[in-house]
């Protein structure tokens, strides 16, 4: 992967996002599990969350209200913004630059097609807070599992349901979905598609064939470090 191994004492930035119900928490379990076979450390994560900070967060962003009025939208952007900024900082860059690959479920993406595509808040306005809070990083590879909007949100166990698909309509989801394959049309090079839809091990084999080839595992020469 161009970017991805640039630097061989860099790892790679993975990301896993798209819609609701298409099951980026499993699969981002799945990528891990996978790529500790072939390399020598590698890092799962989440969006929001993965500090203290930022699961303390979560709980907030994610909690059903049961208030009448809806959060504003720009307040949730800030919210995840600040989470992720403390991700990046404590923990997805000193990762990485020690060598170590990492795999988030969701990133700043998330953040555009919600509270931009979704929402309506300024898409500039929230690349500007992604920057801050990234400092410019960005994924090397980004797995967009796209499901339909009915099929992802009839997946939710109801004891799975957030606020996002509690106080939110269908129109916003479709919203929401075009707007991660907007995302993903205007950068090919970073994000590549997975229909989500099929049978959970063909999505699985689907982005392992994909990471092992835009990383160089599928090589002859790749590395092959099993860990217990």
């Amino acid at each position: 992967m161009s970017g991805a191994r640039a630097a061989a004492q860099r790892g790679a930035f993975i990301t896993i996002d798209g819609p609701e119900g298409g099951g980026k928490t499993t699969q981002a379990e799945r990528l891990a599990a996978h790529l500790r076979t072939r390399l020598p450390s590698v890092h799962l994560t989440r969006e929001p969350g993965g500090t203290w900070l930022g699961e303390r967060i979560r709980e907030v962003l994610l909690a059903r209200t049961g208030s009448a009025t809806p959060t504003d939208p720009l307040t949730d952007a800030l919210l995840f913004n600040a989470a992720r900024r403390q991700l990046v900082r404590e923990v997805i860059r000193p990762a990485l630059d020690a060598g170590t690959t990492v795999v988030c479920a969701r990133f700043a993406d998330s953040t555009l097609a919600y509270q931009g595509y979704g929402a309506g808040v300024p898409l500039e306005r929230l690349r500007m807070l992604a920057s801050d809070a990234t400092d410019g990083l960005a994924p090397d590879l980004t797995l967009l599992l796209d499901v339909p909007v009915e099929v992802g949100l009839a997946r939710k166990a109801p004891g799975d349901v957030t606020r996002f698909e509690a106080e939110y309509d269908l129109d916003f989801h479709r919203r929401v979905r075009a707007g991660f394959q907007a995302i993903a049309a205007s950068e090919p090079g970073r994000v590549e598609v997975v229909d989500a839809s099929g049978a959970l091990d063909d999505v699985t084999a689907a982005i392992e064939a994909i990471v092992d080839r835009r990383i160089g595992l599928d090589e002859p020469s790749a590395p092959r470090v099993r860990t217990s």
